[in-house]
Formats: C-alpha cells, sequence, structure tokens
C-alpha cells in the first residue's frame, strides 16, 4: 500500500516514513501544502495523512482542494491544536478522522489500517468520467450504449477512473485488483486493458486509456473532445 504524508517537521517526517515503510508501506513525502497537493493531484495513495500547520498552504486548504477534485481517498489530518472546533473544521472540510499531536505510534498505525480497510466503503458507487458513467454495483459501463463487464474489469475501470488523468502503474493496478488472487500474474493487467479499450469503443465513449504494456496507464478524455470543450 502505498501512503503520502505532509508533515512540515522534518525530524517527524523522517521518523514516520521509517516507521511506515518498517510497515510494508511505500511512502511519498512533503514539507509543506503545495508539494503535497501537487503528489496528491498526480499520484495514486491508499491513505494521505495532512498536518494541519504547513507552510505555503495549510492541510485544511489542501484537503478541500483534493475533494473539490472528487479525490475521495482516505485522510487522516494530524494537529497539535485539540480544541473541538478545529476538529470540526476539518472533518467538515472531508477529513475521514484526526489525530492530535503528540500521539502514540501504534495508535497512528491502527487509525491508517482502519482508513484503508474502510477505503472500498467510501468509493461512490456511480463514477462518471466525459460522457462514461461506471455502476459499480451492476457492474454497467455507460456511456452512447451500455454494456456489462466482468467483476475484475469493474475493478480496474473503478481504479482507472477514480485517478482519471493520472498514472497508475502496472504494480499499482495489480496489487489492488488482484492483490488478494495468489494465481495471478501481473501480465494480466494488460490483458484486462485491452479489454477495456474494447468496450470503451464498443460504448462509444469520449475517453481512452493510454499507456502501453508493462508501464503505466491514465484514464483521459480525448483529445479531440478536450479540443472541442
Amino acid at each position: 500500500m502505498k501512503l503520502l504524508l505532509a508533515e512540515d517537521e522534518k525530524e517527524m517526517q523522517f521518523a514516520l516514513v521509517k516507521v511506515f515503510e518498517r510497515q510494508g508501506y511505500e511512502v511519498d513525502s512533503a514539507y509543506d501544502g503545495e508539494k503535497a497537493l501537487q503528489l496528491a493531484k498526480s499520484g495514486t495513495y491508499d491513505c494521505m495523512i495532512f498536518d494541519i500547520m504547513m507552510p505555503k498552504m495549510d492541510g485544511l486548504e489542501v484537503l478541500r482542494r483534493i475533494r473539490e477534485d472528487g479525490n475521495v481517498t482516505p485522510v487522516l489530518m494530524l494537529t497539535a491544536k485539540a480544541e473541538v472546533d478545529d476538529r470540526i473544521t476539518g472533518l467538515d472540510a472531508g477529513a475521514d478522522d484526526y489525530l492530535t499531536k503528540p500521539f502514540a505510534i501504534r495508535e497512528l498505525l491502527a487509525r491508517v489500517r482502519s482508513l484503508t480497510r474502510r477505503n472500498t466503503f467510501y468509493t461512490p458507487q456511480e463514477l462518471s468520467v466525459g460522457n462514461v458513467t461506471l455502476h459499480i454495483g451492476s457492474q454497467e459501463l455507460a456511456a452512447e450504449n451500455t454494456i456489462r463487464l466482468a467483476n475484475k474489469e469493474t475493478k480496474l475501470m473503478e481504479l482507472l477512473m477514480l485517478n482519471s488523468g493520472k498514472k497508475v502503474t502496472t504494480q499499482v493496478a495489480f496489487e489492488r485488483v488482484w492483490g488478494d488472487d495468489a494465481d495471478a500474474d501481473p501480465e494480466v493487467v494488460w490483458l484486462y486493458i485491452s479489454y477495456l479499450r474494447q468496450k470503451l469503443e464498443s460504448v462509444e465513449a469520449n475517453v481512452e486509456i493510454k499507456g502501453e504494456k508493462d508501464k503505466s496507464y491514465c484514464l483521459c478524455v480525448k483529445a479531440q473532445e478536450m479540443a472541442e470543450a
């Protein structure tokens, strides 16, 4: 699993990154809010951890902006403030959980585990990009026409739509969609990308999946459609 950690206290950030890495997480880190926002918009994460008090842009503003963009990744806010009003402000802005400094590392790890387990609970049951809508419950992909998807196709399309405009690596796609299948091989990602490309064409979608075998993939609105817009 991959985390984004935004913490401006360099010693604490270094320590937290090491703790998370020892637990098997991959971690991207930022010392200020602008860098955190840039990473959040370009990367694919299972959970994001933002300190509220950061230079250039505070954690609450980063949170507001990613939620406005439709990013539903779970977010844990870290703060030195203990007042109820501050926690309410963060939760209203779209935070999923709150942890006040100083905190126990075991509690931080437990909260992150909880948020990553609950991630699917927060995923919308209907996703839209361009003229394409994915109905997750019924596993239907709709644009000018409608077509049913297989279970793994639905999960892969959901991942791409939740991260539209971002690059999703083959490894991330494999872990997210086939992580519970011990017999699967990363080669299967390319196969399912090919299936989804065919089905997007069949429903006359104005979006496409860009990318090459064994590299990264990105769901994007077609260039012609963007020019006309």
